[in-house]
């Protein structure tokens, strides 16, 4: 369908699918708060999405002399979420990395933005009802 081929739709997916990847990371995390040896693990997407949106390395774009200007090139920033693991640090006697209030603040943060991208989401949709129903 071509009103949901969008860019802003398309990075808010995006988004939805990095916060639903982070919510099973922290659980993980969580889940082996005592496992000896474990190392946490983070989802990386705000930063890679940041750093793709501010000229991040993306091919062939277009000289723009003037901010006017269209952008030539491929923008819609093709970002994916990356799972990272931190083995430079340790927590406890056994080697492990996970502390869980931490963890526990961090899945309280991913629920609240998840529940902001689904409130956007939601308001795109009643827009798009309201205009094919032509009120």
């Amino acid at each position: 369908m071509v009103l949901l081929n969008k860019p802003g739709f398309t990075m808010m997916e995006r988004s939805l699918d990095a916060s639903a990847l982070r919510q099973k990371v922290i659980a993980n995390n969580i889940a082996n708060v005592d496992t000896p040896n474990f190392k946490r693990s983070d989802v990386l997407f705000e930063e890679l999405l940041e750093n793709e949106m501010n000229g991040g390395v993306s091919g062939i774009v277009g000289n723009r002399t003037n901010p006017r200007h269209f952008y030539i090139g491929n923008r819609s920033a093709q970002v994916e979420a990356k799972i990272q693991t931190d083995e430079s640090t340790t927590m406890n006697n056994n080697m492990n990395n996970v502390d869980v209030d931490y963890e526990m603040s961090l899945l309280a943060k991913n629920q609240l933005r998840y529940n902001v991208m689904i409130q956007q989401v939601n308001a795109d949709f009643q827009k798009l009802r309201t205009v094919l129903g032509g009120r």
